[in-house]
């Protein structure tokens, strides 16, 4: 395999002039703001999706199809900084949406998939992230909630549940792929390279911002054997050997690379994979601060997954495809906000 920073070495070297830079040079106007910039950057798992109020609301014509709601994270950590500010007041610019991959950060136009009240030719591309956020000399800090969808780790949960109805492992299906498909090993390896880019990118785009990456909660159990594979509300068909393949050799190594690449970075990582833990897909309402395959969403929320036959409105539920609830943003909205004040004290 190939050595994990060989590919991007000129990136990194030139985005640590810059860093170096910014620690010898005053930061001017950034310091002499009289608020802080905060830019909120990510996927679904930062967007929130069916938590909470639709922003911007439904029938607004800024609506872009990225499905960022009130009660996710950014939102939350928001009220808590307005009640009580650092010093002085933060700006919030949550520019994070739905299925958006590394490449959407910094250097890939996105087209998002909303299934809500999507115009009728479809939603309109949106320009990368640190773009939308307009991250410059000002921005003081920036949290950034992404790489699942690099992978993509939807995706291998649908071919998850589609090997398991029918007694296959998609572990034998990644591990020992087709042509044509990544292994999970080159699937991780690339991802490291993407995010190394990224960090860089982002970096050179806001020389003097404390980054901020979060890392992905326990959406999977510990012990696979407490899974219903009859139930949607948690992992459906997937059999409890591939879900603990999923957690040990892909999610888990997912926020590894995160964390890894964070720390070459110099950056802060924020784990809530830990605090997470026992509150996974699989456990009963009230205790999982994920939902299953299908879950428990607002009105607004789709029951039925476009282009498969799954219905979650038999069971009374909506399509959530493993994603956190309310209380699962709550406890990432903690970390969040607790990394932002110490990234701040440090300005």
């Amino acid at each position: 395999m190939r050595h994990p920073f060989s590919r991007l070495r000129t990136s990194v070297l030139a985005v640590g002039l810059a860093l170096a830079a910014s620690v010898v040079l005053p930061s001017g106007a950034a310091s002499a703001a009289d608020q802080y910039e905060w830019a909120a950057l990510g996927d679904s798992y930062t967007a929130g999706g069916f938590v909470g109020d639709p922003q911007p609301a439904l029938g607004d014509p800024s609506r872009d199809g990225c499905d960022r709601t009130s009660d996710a994270y950014p939102g939350v950590v928001d009220r808590e900084l307005a009640e009580f500010p650092p010093g002085k007041p933060v700006s919030l610019t949550n520019v994070s949406c739905g299925n958006a991959t590394i490449a959407d950060i910094a250097n890939k136009k996105q087209t998002p998939i909303s299934p809500v009240q999507p115009p009728a030719d479809g939603w309109t591309a949106v320009d990368p992230q640190i773009q939308r956020a307009k991250l410059g000399d000002q921005t003081d800090v920036i949290t950034i909630g992404v790489g699942g969808n690099s992978l993509p780790f939807g995706g291998m949960l649908l071919k998850c549940l589609e090997q398991g109805a029918v007694g296959k492992s998609c572990r034998d299906h990644y591990t020992n792929p087709p042509e044509g498909e990544e292994s999970i090993q080159d699937k991780l390896a690339r991802v490291q390279d993407e995010y190394i880019e990224m960090l860089a990118q982002v970096h050179q785009a806001a020389p003097n911002a404390k980054v901020i990456t979060v890392g992905y909660p326990a959406v999977l159990p510990e012990d696979a054997s407490t899974c219903n594979r009859a139930s949607l509300t948690e992992l459906g068909s997937i059999t409890h050997a591939d879900i603990n393949w999923l957690r040990d050799d892909v999610l888990k190594p997912l926020n590894s690379t995160i964390q890894r690449v964070s720390n070459f970075f110099g950056d802060r990582y924020v784990d809530v994979y830990s605090s997470s833990v026992g509150h996974d897909a699989c456990q009963p309402a009230g205790t999982k601060w994920v939902e299953g395959i299908c879950g428990d969403a607002e009105d607004y929320w789709p029951a039925k997954l476009q282009g498969t036959l799954l219905n979650c409105g038999l069971i009374g539920k909506r399509v959530t495809l493993v994603h956190p609830n309310a209380a699962g943003h709550a406890n990432t909205a903690a970390h969040v906000e607790r990394a932002i004040r110490i990234a701040l004290l440090e300005r």
